[in-house]
């Protein structure tokens, strides 16, 4: 009857392989071939389990280089794959040497890294992408997914101290829904909610990407114009204007839905984002006071200002 290996004795005789010049016990060539390809097995395990961690992070990538790149090392583990399979393949049966049991004991522990570096990619990803989801929703308006009062105070305050730092163009528009408590008060908030969604669509397709569309709040939304003149925002604002004005609301074409708009620029000098913003909304107001559906500009609401005082003056004398 065979006596039974030790473990004791399985490890002295791995320990006296390692040596140079050292080969396998016969008796124990069956066993330590077994545990190899096991270990062998185990590790393309690894490297199918990597694959399918390869694969989700994909998913929550976008469209893009780092996507590609992603692509690139799955293929790159499934030639591992190969490889690994090949090596079983050629040894299967076989007699493992020294050189043999580290190079497979390599093969483990590089399967083991692989799915350790997928898995921490994947879960990294994961993290940024509820650190973004969050990060927006600070700073987006739930109802129009577009900036909120918050973040138009953070880029308002940016924009004007770049312009003003390299002396460019900055034009404000302040945006306000005429008589729209008329419409939630007559058709419901449901359908104010729509005009909302119409009129944001609307700007969001005229504008340029580098442009920034914000709700001020309730019906009143603001629109920063970097590097654009005055004259350029007033074209833009009365487009703006027709195009609310022509485009009807798609579930209701007979709701007929106006804006007013107010324009004003930053001055070249002695100027900051409050004032900015206060010129503007003083401009959409009087565009309001003159019949609503206009478009006023802030310059244009000072002169006609200095143009009474003087007038009060002429009269006092």
């Amino acid at each position: 009857m065979p006596l039974a290996v030790t473990p004791i004795q399985v490890a002295l005789d791995l320990g006296s392989n390692l040596c140079p010049g050292s080969t396998i016990l016969p008796e124990n060539s069956l066993y330590i071939s077994d545990i190899m390809f096991g270990l062998l097995l185990l590790a393309i395990g690894l490297l199918t389990g990597s694959l399918f961690v390869v694969r989700n992070l994909t998913k929550e990538l976008p469209q893009g280089t780092t996507r590609s790149r992603w692509y690139l090392l799955g293929g790159l583990i499934v030639l591992f794959f190969l490889g690994y399979l090949s090596f079983i393949i050629l040894k299967y049966g076989k007699v493992y040497r020294t050189p043999e049991i580290l190079v497979a004991a390599i093969f483990f522990f590089g399967a083991v890294f692989v799915l350790m570096v997928c898995l921490l990619a994947f879960r990294t990803t994961q993290e940024l992408k509820r650190v973004y989801v969050l990060e927006q929703e600070t700073i987006t308006d739930p109802l129009l997914g577009i900036f909120n009062r918050r973040c138009l105070d953070r880029r308002l305050l940016e924009e004007v101290l770049r312009a003003g730092r390299h002396r460019l163009d900055l034009a404000l528009l302040m945006v306000d829904i005429d008589k729209f408590k008329q419409v939630n008060d007559t058709w419901g908030h449901q359908v104010g909610d729509l005009v909302l969604h119409h009129l944001t669509q609307l700007l969001v397709d005229a504008l340029r990407q580098t442009d920034i569309l914000a709700r001020y709040g309730g019906e009143e939304f603001v629109i920063l114009l970097p590097h654009t003149s005055e004259e350029e925002s007033c074209k833009l604002a009365e487009r703006l204007r027709m195009a609310v004005e022509q485009t009807p609301l798609h579930r209701i074409p007979e709701l007929k839905v106006t804006v007013s708009i107010g324009v004003a620029c930053l001055l070249p000098e002695d100027d900051d984002a409050y004032s900015l913003l206060e010129r503007a909304d003083k401009a959409m107001y009087w565009a309001k006071r003159e019949g609503r559906n206009k478009v006023v500009r802030y310059t244009e609401l000072a002169n006609a200002e200095k143009g009474w005082d003087s007038a009060k003056h002429a009269s006092r004398h």
